[in-house]
């Protein structure tokens, strides 16, 4: 992957090839760590703006609180200490990594005793299933590991332990010649990817499994709903059975890596045309907008870099 100059570090700015952890690291052994993707947008009418920074922020310091671990920095440093990488880094575009952990500290499952750090970084990424896919659509498959349980985890959590679940569903749907994953919940209802919110379009009605399905309350799948609604469209939060997806007349996934991507296969099922649909088009067309800066009505989701920290 393309390397940045900085990483934010604890309060500081660090060459790349400098941030380092010990290998004792608490969160190496035991995924005690919480963390956010973020995007940074170069749009004509705010310059680079990072889209809704605030709520990734208050997100990532939500999900440290759930794992007990205080971030020793507020809400306003962080941010500020994001906008200040991205500047250093001279991006204008760019997928920003805070990452919150225990760091080295006593062996054991007890992690209280182990220090908090913070890292930020960022570089260049493309769209995490790709320009084809967000153009076309990716075929999905529906995986044989279920989504956790908030039984025995924190699905609200974007926790790097929990992940575990999501890369093994990757792997699997990878290695049988899909794109992505869709996993249920402990039920057998439809989750979300291994990676994305999902929503599903049928007879022009869109719905989206609750959070009550063990899904992560993702930030773009707000974002696409508030969009879905001042576009007049009928949009529901309910379960949603697999046969559903085989039904559907569109389905797209939503995330900051994914951005917004239709799914035109699931299990080998041909979902409408096969191509991105309306609805879907639609809504990636506003939501691109709402990204780089070309509606207004969507302009405070943007966080511009102010000019005087940019470089380059």
């Amino acid at each position: 992957m393309p390397q940045g100059d900085y990483i934010w570090k604890n309060g500081e700015l660090v060459a790349w090839d400098d941030a380092k952890v010990h290998v004792l690291t608490h969160a190496l052994h035991y995924g005690t760590g919480v963390f956010e993707g973020v995007r940074c947008y170069d749009t004509a009418s705010h310059g680079p703006a990072v889209f809704r920074h605030r709520d990734h922020v208050d997100r990532l310091f939500k999900s440290s609180e759930l794992f007990y671990m205080p971030v020793p920095f507020s809400q306003e440093e962080i941010r500020q200490a994001t906008l200040e990488t991205i500047a250093a880094n001279g991006l204008r575009s760019c997928y920003i990594r805070p990452l919150v952990f225990r760091g080295e500290g006593p062996m054991g499952l007890s992690p209280l005793d182990s220090p908090v750090d913070v890292i930020i970084a960022c570089w260049e990424w493309g769209s995490y299933l790709g320009d084809e896919g967000k153009a076309n659509g990716v075929r999905a498959k529906v995986s044989s590991w279920r989504r956790l349980s908030p039984s025995g985890l924190i699905p609200h959590a974007k926790a790097s332990g929990q992940y575990l679940n999501s890369v093994l569903a990757k792997i699997e749907i990878t290695k049988a010649g899909y794109e992505e994953a869709i996993l249920l919940d402990d039920r057998g209802m439809v989750c979300e990817g291994s990676g994305e919110n999902i929503f599903v379009v049928r007879d022009g009605v869109i719905a989206t499994p609750p959070q009550s399905a063990s899904i992560l309350d993702g930030i773009n799948r707000r974002s696409v709903m508030t969009i879905a609604r001042d576009l007049g469209y009928e949009l529901v939060e309910r379960d949603l059975g697999r046969a559903e997806l085989y039904l559907a007349d569109e389905i797209f996934l939503t995330g900051t890596a994914a951005e917004l991507t239709p799914v035109r296969e699931v299990d080998d099922h041909t979902i409408g045309a096969g191509a991105m649909g309306p609805i879907t088009a639609e809504l990636q067309r506003v939501f691109e907008d709402a990204l780089h800066g070309r509606d207004e009505r969507y302009a405070d989701w943007l966080d511009p870099v102010p000019a005087r920290e940019q470089v380059g």
